[in-house]
């Protein structure tokens, strides 16, 4: 099967290098006209112009595709609307939105200032946030979109000195699972890709063996397949040096202690709370109260 974009527009977030520019680029390939949006700025989400971006646009027409450059920073609401409405200016539509663009602020929660903790979630929780509400509509009245989220092993595990950073990522997950309830009826898909790769924002803190394994463009393929139109729904993929695992956030099966529970009776039961054996994920919240529910009426 040949996955093609032909006749499909698509956005993509911080493009100007690395995991975005890749996915820009095999967008373009594969047939489809691309909004390339970056700010420039530094990986700490200082400065910025517009130089990346047009190299990424360029490098994409001389091989024969369409796309634009957008120099907004998606963190301002202003800004996020204005990539949305370029993208409509220059092609009609829009179809897909990847929200890569993001920044990096890493200290310890002791040292980290609530000002670097509040840039980071600007940037990639309300960036995502901004562009997606901003494409939102007109994917409804379309009734066709996909959106593809950048989460992070960092968020979904925790990883030492990225409370900010983590507290985003893990954030975009849970965005995505109301996203993906809410867009259903209408053909709009939300999935979150959780990428393992070599980019600005990693070369300073892995050797050099690894960053040569974990080229950008390895997470490429997952990404365009979440963007895809036979795309699932409501999914988080990891993808890093060829690696692709689907990763589920579930519940164990739990126990009902009956309704006069004190903490001696948690604690008595631990082993059996704690137990992951019989994990399933659930589809929405409502799913896991109908579960405890399930089990109070069994209980009487």
């Amino acid at each position: 099967m040949s996955v093609r974009f032909d006749e499909k527009v698509a956005v993509v977030t911080g493009a100007g290098g690395g995991l975005g520019k890749q996915h820009a680029l095999e967008l373009a390939r594969r047939g489809a006209k691309v909004v390339v949006n970056d700010l420039g700025g530094a990986v700490d989400g200082s400065g910025g112009n517009s130089d990346a971006a047009l190299a990424v646009v360029e490098e994409i027409k001389s091989a024969g595709g369409e796309a634009i450059a957008n120099g907004s920073s998606v963190s301002d609401r202003a800004g996020a609307e204005k990539i949305i409405q370029d993208t409509l200016d220059a092609f009609g539509r829009i179809d897909i939105l990847i929200n890569n663009a993001g920044i990096l602020r890493d200290r310890t929660f002791k040292k980290m200032t609530l000002d670097d903790f509040q840039l980071v979630l600007d940037v990639h929780l309300m960036g995502s946030v901004n562009c997606t509400r901003a494409a939102w509509d007109h994917m409804i009245n379309q009734k066709y979109g996909r959106i593809v989220m950048t989460t992070s092993s960092s968020g979904l595990y925790g990883n030492f000195g990225q409370s900010n950073y983590g507290a985003a990522k893990l954030a975009l997950v849970g965005l995505m699972n109301t996203l993906k309830l809410e867009g259903a009826k209408y053909g709009v898909k939300v999935n979150t890709i959780a990428p393992v790769a070599a980019t600005r924002m990693t070369e300073d803190i892995m050797p050099k063996e690894a960053l040569e394994a974990l080229k950008p463009e390895l997470v490429t393929p997952a990404v365009l397949y979440l963007a895809s139109e036979d795309a699932p729904d409501g999914t988080i993929v990891e993808a890093g040096a060829g690696y692709y695992s689907k990763v589920h956030i579930v519940e164990g099966a739990g126990v009902h202690l009956g309704q006069n529970v004190s903490v001696d009776d948690v604690a008595d039961n631990w082993s059996k709370i704690s137990d992951m054996s019989a994990a399933k994920p659930y589809n929405a919240g409502g799913d896991v109260t109908m579960k405890i529910f399930g089990m109070l009426g069994g209980a009487s």
